[in-house]
């Protein structure tokens, strides 16, 4: 029920889609669909859970892992390789589509936005921070607090990308691997450890 929810969601926005046309798609009846969400905006609330859980997850586990695997020496490849990962994850099919979803009833549903900024964006935040203190605790680089510089480097990663999808505009695969591995050489030579 969730995923054909969340297709019909992506496909004719909050808006656009009914109760009926979820339970039609998914073969139930409506009254089953009300035994399980007591209306459209807990079944919206229950797709956004579902693919925040879909992104952070990867995003998590890509992170500890490049953290398990990081080597003294190696920050710049540990957090390039993680870069590509991120950009990999933004432009899955339907996330910009659900994005621009939870962007057009955030004045309406105040709390849908806040779940997808605490639960989306700020879990993966916590993610990077990790292995931003293991690179800290290696000396591989500097940071004074490990949530401000993860949170500017998932900007500096995928700002640009992530504002394209959001508006609907093909990225250069071109110009955006330029941008990413400009990105990471950047954060790099700002966090790198200070010498004297």
């Amino acid at each position: 029920m969730v995923a054909t929810a969340a297709r019909l969601f992506m496909e004719h926005g909050f808006d656009g889609t009914s109760i009926d046309a979820v339970a039609q798609a998914a073969g139930v009846s409506k009254p089953t669909l009300y035994a399980r969400y007591r209306d459209k905006r807990a079944l919206f609330m229950a797709v956004l859970e579902e693919r925040i859980r879909e992104w952070i997850a990867p995003l998590s586990t890509a992170a500890e892992v490049q953290a398990l695997q990081a080597e003294p020496g190696n920050a710049e490849a540990v957090l390039d390789a993680l870069s590509r990962t991120l950009l990999v994850h933004i432009q899955t099919p339907g996330s910009a589509a659900l994005t621009r979803c939870i962007v057009a009833q955030a004045i309406q549903f105040p709390d849908l936005a806040r779940l997808a900024y605490e639960e989306g964006w700020l879990r993966a935040v916590s993610a990077v921070a990790r292995l931003l203190e293991v690179l800290a605790a290696q000396g591989q680089v500097e940071v004074d607090d490990a949530e401000i510089a993860a949170d500017l480097f998932l900007n500096l990663v995928i700002g640009r990308s992530s504002r394209l999808a959001l508006y609907g505009i093909d990225v250069d695969p071109e110009a955006q691997e330029k941008r990413r591995r400009a990105a990471v050489v950047l954060f790099i030579a700002g966090t790198g450890p200070r010498r004297g």
